[in-house]
């Protein structure tokens, strides 16, 4: 060996792979297995701080095939028509039957399962645009669809299951002969699934072969009181080592079927008064033949490798699908009724304040559609983008919340009066399902998207924990010399984008966006600078800094959402009318951005490095805002008049069938726009009434017939429900009218 080398890794590597063992805590058996699931993606080119903007460009245009867009145009049309959500959720309580078959029968259920076992075999893209387009209709039908197309019996099957349990039940799932569920959480345990109280004991059955006693009662479990097969995931103990994995395997995923002796399903819970069938699923002493283990016995033990394997694709599909469709709703229906409903004589949607909230719906129903299609095209290209993934289902179901209560707030009592009029209503209720489940957003936001992307993401980072841990000392010195000089390229490329508002930064081009895109390569550059530093400072101590982890973990979230901002601004042809849309989101992400970085520093710990980081990567201040009001405005306009900018905005959402309430609205937008010049026109006459206009000769008598015909749909808009008192409580049915007593005064 060179005497050199010798040298340096007795002076310095061995003593700095102390120190790193020290400061960083060895890796945990769950978080090995989150860390090692899924794949790195765009998000390490971000955080590493030079991105190569091919790899996200060279995805291309979004598209489906020809199969795909035949079921969206077909299937999916006719069961968004078939849906009263109303009457699903306040009448039903249940999806009706009718809708339950119409939905296995086309194989809804099966999209993810590839067509040689009797499935749709669609592409993520396509899942995610079946799943934004119904749950935008009603969450009820939306998740019960996707639920067998995402985490669950389906997709672990055809992950890790043995070619007997593909070929029994994979074509049953696809036609819906069998009901799935998957069974994770459980009193004690949520997101620490190590601490679940489920428990199978291996011992020997009555012919001699391993059986597992399984004792498991698990809640929350979305279609657990109709579903006919359970996944149920439970620490497996096995004290004779029947299955030779040692006394205790841990954590396990079996297939039960629901009518195992033992198993106990039906009783259901209500989340947000949304009729999705969901509910508690039980099992005392059930019998499971160790053959029932997903993957066969080989794999006992494996259950949580498999679901966070599972999960790092899954979570960047389902939920982001069913935000982004909420959010492209929104800003469907709440840019034609702001257009419709109007004061003193001017729409709503021209006043400034309420432009203020229209611009917020419109950018997010933008930027998620943006991040929803690069992710799902990642996904198709092979990529398991466990970051990314986290990143897509904390910020859209948040920016969904934005963006419904923006247009809670629009509609004002449209919005809060329920009945079959109200199309606003059952998703306002549903936004804490989005919020809570599949890792719930303070966990995801706090700890798993820099927590986890931090130690994925950096390009040393974890080489130096694990050859640290295992005491190699020429792996680690290989490792830290790398390591060493990415944080010496770091440094001077943060402050040399700092100083050039990172002007000579190499991107592609992109058209108008262009200094946006040299943007984000400053602030990728900033990121991986005050990454490295905060890493190296607070080593270990960062797990217990959530505050610091979140904002990073938020610059990191800007980042990415702002990239599929570009690349779709990109992707779409560089549309001149969607540029005020694209700048909004952007100049209110880069202002996101300084301000996170800022309260990082704010209230790092060590003022001297806190000044040191501030001056290298701000040394003129802060520089960004967010969007002017005059682009805010631009993006409200979009969604008053009819454009193809708007048709792009709010593309693959149900658009009516002719007897519903988006229809009405449909046909009201489209009748007050036609007549937009008719009306100007009988102002200027200074007439307010249509007959004497007609009469003054201001209209013609087909220009009066035509504003009637528009303002009588108008008034079909405006309407809310109300009801007697009999159908809101049956204490009110038959009972004789109580005259309230009157109160003295004096």
């Amino acid at each position: 060996m060179n005497p050199l080398v010798s040298l340096r890794r007795a002076v310095f590597s061995k003593p700095l792979m102390g120190f790193v063992k020290k400061v960083l805590p060895p890796i945990s058996e769950t978080e090995r297995a989150a860390l090692d699931a899924g794949s790195v993606w765009w998000d390490a080119e971000l955080f590493a701080g030079n991105p190569d903007w091919s790899k996200l460009l060279d995805l291309g245009p979004y598209s489906l095939s020809e199969a795909e867009q035949a079921f969206l145009d077909g299937p999916v049309e006719e069961l968004c028509g078939m849906i009263d959500d109303w009457s699903i959720n306040h009448e039903h309580h249940e999806v009706p039957p009718h809708i339950m078959n119409f939905i296995t029968s086309k194989g809804f259920l099966g999209m993810i399962i590839p067509t040689e076992h009797g499935g749709l075999g669609f592409s993520a893209a396509a899942h995610s645009e079946v799943v934004s387009k119904v749950s935008a209709r009603s969450v009820a039908v939306g998740v019960t669809i996707m639920v067998p197309n995402s985490l669950g019996p389906g997709e672990l099957l055809l992950l890790y299951g043995t070619d007997a349990q593909k070929a029994e039940y994979l074509p049953k799932l696809a036609s819906g002969e069998h009901i799935p569920c998957f069974g994770l959480t459980s009193l004690t345990a949520g997101s620490d699934a190590a601490s679940m109280e489920d428990v199978g004991v291996v011992e020997k059955g009555e012919d001699g072969e391993p059986v597992i006693r399984l004792n498991f009662a698990k809640r929350y479990i979305t279609l657990g009181p109709i579903a006919t097969v359970l996944g149920v995931a439970f620490k497996l103990e096995d004290p004779d080592n029947l299955l030779g994995h040692g006394e205790a395997p841990g954590i396990t995923v079996a297939l039960i079927p629901a009518d195992t002796p033992g198993v106990t399903t039906g009783r259901r819970h209500y989340p947000a008064l949304q009729a999705f069938p969901n509910g508690p699923i039980e099992g005392k002493d059930v019998k499971v033949p160790a053959g029932w283990i997903i993957g066969g016995p080989e794999k006992a033990g494996q259950g949580w490798a498999m679901l966070m394997g599972a999960l790092a694709a899954g979570r960047g599909i389902s939920l982001p699908a069913q935000a982004t469709g909420a959010s492209k709703a929104a800003a469907h229906t709440t840019g034609a009724y702001s257009r419709i409903r109007e004061q003193f004589g001017v729409p709503v949607g021209k006043f400034e304040g309420v432009q203020e909230a229209t611009a917020r719906i419109a950018g997010i129903a933008y930027e998620l559609e943006a991040g929803r299609r690069i992710t799902a095209q990642a996904i198709d290209r092979g990529e398991k983008p466990a970051v990314t993934s986290a990143i897509m289902k904390y910020h859209a179901t948040e920016r969904m919340r934005q963006a419904i209560n923006d247009a809670m707030d629009v509609h004002g009592g449209k919005g809060i009066c329920d009945g079959p009029k109200n199309y606003l209503g059952e998703g306002y209720r549903n936004i804490p399902i989005g919020i809570t489940v599949e890792g719930a957003n303070i966990l995801t936001r706090n700890l798993i998207i820099f927590g986890q992307g931090a130690i994925r993401c950096h390009p040393w980072l974890l080489k130096d924990m694990e050859s640290a841990q295992a005491d190699d000392i020429e792996a680690f010195d290989k490792a830290i010399s790398g390591h060493v000089g990415y944080q010496i390229a770091t440094k001077w490329r943060a402050f040399g984008r700092a100083l050039t508002f990172g002007k000579f930064a190499r991107v592609p081009d992109v058209g108008a966006l262009r200094p946006e895109a040299r943007r984000v390569m400053r602030y990728s550059a900033a990121l991986a600078l005050v990454s490295e530093v905060t890493l190296v400072h607070l080593g270990g101590a960062l797990k217990r800094k959530e505050m610091i982890s979140a904002r990073l973990g938020d610059v990191l979230s800007e980042l990415y959402i702002a990239s599929a901002v570009i690349a779709r601004f990109h992707h779409e042809g560089h549309q001149a009318a969607d540029l005020p849309l694209a700048r909004y989101c952007l100049d209110n992400a880069f202002s996101r951005i300084e301000t996170a970085f800022h309260e990082v520093l704010r209230n790092y710990p060590g003022k001297l490095l806190s000044g040191l980081m501030r001056f290298a990567i701000f040394p003129f201040g802060r520089q960004r805002h967010p969007a002017r009001d005059e682009i805010a405005r631009a993006c409200a306009d979009i969604l008053l008049e009819p454009s193809d900018a708007r048709d792009r905005l709010c593309c693959g959402i149900y658009h009516g069938n002719g007897d519903d309430e988006i229809s009405r609205l449909n046909r009201a937008f489209a009748a007050i726009t036609a007549t937009a010049d008719l009306a100007k026109k009988m102002r200027e006459a200074d007439h307010d009434d249509i007959d004497a206009a007609v009469k003054a000769g201001a209209l013609t008598g087909e220009e009066g017939e035509r504003l009637e015909h528009t303002n009588a749909l108008i008034r079909e808009v405006l309407a809310v429900d109300d009801f007697d008192p009999a159908e809101l409580s049956p204490r009110q049915h038959g009972a004789e009218t109580r005259v309230p007593p009157v109160r003295k005064t004096g």
